[in-house]
């Protein structure tokens, strides 16, 4: 899922690097995965990813991957990440830039 995220970063107009300028880190609080059926050595995957929540201080990532010649439903689930202040470790509020890119992407595929 990292490059996932990074990917999606990246898409909108950021970086991880943009991100620890600020003094933030983005923790994951919560994980969940669903596993429906196997992926296969050399098989092309198609991996979507969605804001479902964006609150003041975290985000609710949904993601699913799918064969993409079938089409088939391998897995889906969500991340929660929280903004942290690097040198205190407490959650803080998300930067407006990137409330800003994120809200316009909240359920919608990225």
């Amino acid at each position: 899922m990292n490059g996932v995220k990074k990917s999606s970063t990246n898409f909108l107009g950021f970086s991880f690097k943009d991100i620890a300028e600020q003094g933030l880190w983005f923790p994951r609080v919560e994980a969940f995965c669903q596993y429906k059926k196997p992926a296969r050595f050399n098989d092309l995957l198609l991996v979507e990813l969605c804001v479902l929540e964006l609150k003041e201080k975290s985000v609710r990532y949904g993601f699913a991957v799918q064969n993409q010649e079938s089409g088939e439903l391998l897995t889906s689930g969500h991340l929660v990440v929280v903004a942290a202040d690097k040198k205190t470790g407490r959650a803080t509020a998300i930067p407006r830039m990137f409330v800003d890119k994120l809200a316009a992407y909240v359920k919608q595929v990225l």
